[in-house]
């Protein structure tokens, strides 16, 4: 079992790691706020888009038949994997067929979510990453700590020795220079490189059209230069129309980077053609299930299947801006990692993940298709208790905790006798700063402002000035 409180505890530890997660989500934050506050119909384009989500969920098989019936007809091929082992056999006999030695792969969570890389390697098979924040992650061997920004737990400084370590440059700062290394590196890996891979954004049923966004230029290449190019995308990824398209790129951009649109926007629509000079000869589109229909199945549950990978709920989750991405040890990380990742591997693996939240519902606030996340993740906590039959200490006292809280609630004088208790026992456990001197409070008392009880109930003033009059 993924063991989330101990990796949460390395977290909270590591200075540098919080100095990263508070400079680089405020910005991130700061700038979406922004760019949001500038569309007018911000919040009927996001029920548009929860509106549209839910259509196609609900019809996905029709949708995806007609995506593979576009695909094909304009000479891509489409392969249907059930797992990641299949899925993976698919990429391993293709790049055989086309004897490849090196891939090149763009951002893809669907690739870390059935571990490529690790594949391909055991299979005498370069990958390299060519996002910036991959290839970051890729040399110092780690795994993405945030599904939009991969990087974001290091910081100038250990990227700098990073690249002066495993890429020989003299150690520099500088934004610009690093940035001019990776590229002269990653040029030659593009033009030597016997098959590119993608992941997929959107897939338009309607025209067949994969859509691939990023702002580097890395995933065109990716896409353009290598003889092959193989698409992996998730059965969820499936939109109906263009229409619908301009809708969630709007919200889709804002929302994960703070741009109003990105620098790049890919429409792949098979290969070469016979009278186009450039583009890969041939085009494979990998569709996979990998536990994803087992999440239809609840008609709450398949809401889940509504994310568009924007990654704001991460930015936004007091959790997650405390400990980061790799607590979760999961691919999906965040509140989306905490509702997905028990329902793709299972229960016993992701035990803690629904538990990894403050119920704050900030993740469904700033949702771009309103997933309702927190009631998501009340659902999957119940479904944890119920298949550990309360053998959990750790849940098992929140429980015990709840129905002291439940007992004294469902009685006005209980409530009005706990209430005079604590407000004058409430100077033994708060001193001068607001802080609990002991206790597995006092650590979650450091950075936060403990509400004081009043000295008065409202129902004493109540009375008091009642009786006054």
């Amino acid at each position: 079992m993924i063991d989330i409180r101990r990796n949460s505890r390395k977290a909270l530890a590591d200075s540098q790691l919080q100095k990263n997660l508070l400079l680089t989500l405020s910005k991130t934050m700061a700038a979406r706020n922004q760019v949001v506050a500038e569309v007018d119909n911000w919040e009927a384009l996001r029920t548009h888009a929860q509106t549209v989500k839910a259509h196609t969920v609900a019809n996905l098989g029709k949708y995806l038949e007609t995506l593979e019936s576009r695909v094909i007809a304009q000479g891509g091929q489409v392969l249907w994997a059930d797992d990641a082992r299949e899925a993976v056999d698919y990429l391993l006999d293709i790049a055989r067929r086309y004897s490849a030695t090196k891939v090149v792969k763009s951002k893809s969570m669907l690739g870390e979510e059935i571990h490529l890389n690790h594949e391909l390697e055991r299979a005498n098979i370069a990958s390299i990453e060519t996002d910036l924040g991959e290839y970051i992650v890729q040399l110092a061997d780690e795994t993405p700590s945030h599904i939009v920004m991969p990087a974001l737990h290091k910081s100038r400084e250990q990227v700098a020795d990073l690249f002066a370590e495993k890429l020989g440059m003299e150690r520099t700062e500088d934004v610009e220079r690093i940035t001019l290394t990776a590229r002269q590196v990653l040029r030659q890996h593009f033009l030597t490189a016997q098959m590119g891979i993608s992941g997929v954004n959107f897939a338009v049923a309607e025209t067949g059209s994969i859509v691939v966004v990023e702002n580097e230029g890395n995933a065109r290449l990716s896409v353009s230069l290598p003889p092959v190019h193989v698409a992996i995308m998730g059965i969820e990824k499936v939109i109906p129309r263009t229409e619908d398209l301009c809708v969630f790129l709007k919200l889709l951009t804002r929302n994960a980077t703070g741009q109003k649109i990105s620098t790049y926007v890919n429409f792949v629509n098979g290969g070469r053609r016979d009278d186009e000079r450039d583009g890969p000869r041939d085009f494979y589109l990998i569709i996979l299930d990998n536990g994803r229909s087992q999440i239809l199945k609840d008609e709450y549950l398949s809401q889940t299947l509504h994310c568009i990978r924007c990654g704001a709920c991460l930015d936004t989750c007091p959790v997650y801006q405390s400990i980061g991405g790799h607590a979760y040890i999961s691919t999906y990380q965040g509140p989306i990692g905490a509702i997905l990742t028990p329902q793709l591997l299972s229960m016993d693996e992701a035990r803690e993940h629904p538990f990894a939240s403050s119920l704050c519902g900030a993740c469904h606030d700033i949702c771009p298709v309103k997933i309702e996340i927190p009631h998501i993740l009340l659902k999957l906590r119940d479904q944890a208790q119920r298949e550990s039959g309360g053998k959990a200490s750790k849940i098992s006292a929140e429980r015990i905790i709840l129905q002291i809280w439940s007992w004294f609630m469902q009685s006005a004088s209980r409530y009005r006798q706990a209430s005079w208790v604590a407000r004058r026992l409430q100077p033994l456990f708060i001193r001068t700063g607001k802080r609990f001197p002991v206790g597995p409070l006092r650590a979650w008392s450091e950075k936060r402002e403990i509400p004081q009880l009043a000295t008065k109930s409202f129902r004493e003033m109540f009375v008091a000035e009642e009786g006054e009059k």
